[in-house]
């Protein structure tokens, strides 16, 4: 058996996993990024951690074929550069370079991470032995990653793929990445946050009100879809179809720009399941370009969770099956 190393950066956690050639985890850790501190610090941590896994599973670096980071931002896999990545306060950093002091390994690969989820999903998911697939990830903001003919696109700078930030309402929501109406800003967890907290103001009386505890800085991206199902609360059934409607709008762009054999739907709001999906998918159907066509992209939840970035990440390294 071949065993390869996954590394999750993110913001709030690194998280490390020892993945085999079968594109199982067999052992994995994580410790808290602190992202406030320097970018040498944050590799040493990797480091470490990729070591102490290693370690328990009982085996030595040296039976390791490689090693793959999933970094946030534009990362260069080319020059093993993270060019930028604001989260993380990295400007043209070498992470590969500097990892390999720490572990030693010679084979060291590196892409962004919502294109390594995609990849792990598409290896061992929800869009497992598709060659065509998309990802779309309902977090924080909305991340985005495309897999044509089982590689990873990102365009020909590495910063291709960034789905959340094509304009979906002209002069629409201010956007964190500088632009007005992206996909990001309304259907993201934060977007549907906003919606929420917004009807919630124009309506005293809604049940909103009651499943947030009457405090509306404890607002989630679960308030409206709860007040739904547990009290039929008309304002926040009108929350839950204009976050869908906006939804189906930017994946149905996305289905008619790239027509992928499966896109997967990831994230804390993918949770929702029927509620969410089954309008979800109407709209979108009834919006496809080809619609007409025999074959149809299939819309999926992603099945991996957390584990995407790692599978993903560890897979950079590894020959396509």
């Amino acid at each position: 058996m071949k065993y390869y190393l996954g590394i999750d950066l993110g913001g709030t956690n690194i998280a490390v996993g020892l993945v085999d050639e079968n594109y199982r985890i067999v052992k994995k850790g994580s410790v808290p990024t602190d992202a406030s501190r320097h970018p040498d610090e944050i590799v040493a941590d990797m480091g470490k951690l990729c070591l102490s896994v290693v370690a328990e599973y009982g085996i030595g670096m040296e039976d390791v074929e490689a090693c793959g980071i999933a970094s946030p931002g534009t990362a260069n896999g080319d020059t093993g550069i993270v060019e930028y990545a604001n989260n993380i306060s990295m400007l043209n950093y070498p992470i590969v370079e500097k990892l390999r002091k720490h572990i030693g390994l010679k084979k060291i690969y590196l892409d962004n991470d919502a294109n390594a989820a995609a990849l792990g999903e598409a290896l061992a998911g929800s869009a497992k032995g598709a060659s065509s697939a998309l990802m779309i990830t309902l977090g924080t903001g909305v991340g985005g990653g495309i897999i044509i003919d089982g590689k990873i696109y990102s365009g020909f700078n590495h910063a291709g793929a960034e789905l959340g930030h094509t304009v979906i309402e002209k002069d629409g929501r201010q956007c964190s990445c500088g632009r007005k109406g992206c996909f990001e800003a309304y259907s993201s967890a934060t977007g549907l946050i906003n919606m929420t907290k917004e009807k919630m103001e124009l309506d005293p009386s809604s049940a909103m009100w009651d499943v947030c505890g009457r405090d509306i800085n404890k607002v989630n991206g679960r308030t409206a879809f709860n007040a739904v199902k547990q009290y039929k609360d008309r304002s926040a059934s009108e929350v839950c179809d204009m976050y869908i409607s906006y939804l189906a709008t930017g994946i149905a762009n996305m289905m008619n720009i790239f027509q992928p054999e499966v896109i997967s739907i990831g994230g804390g709001v993918s949770n929702e399941g029927d509620g969410l999906f089954v309008p979800l998918c109407k709209q979108v159907y009834a919006e496809n370009y080809a619609k007409n066509s025999k074959r149809q992209t299939k819309i999926e939840k992603a099945t991996l969770g957390n584990d995407a970035g790692i599978i993903g990440a560890a897979a950079l390294g590894m020959p396509r099956k």
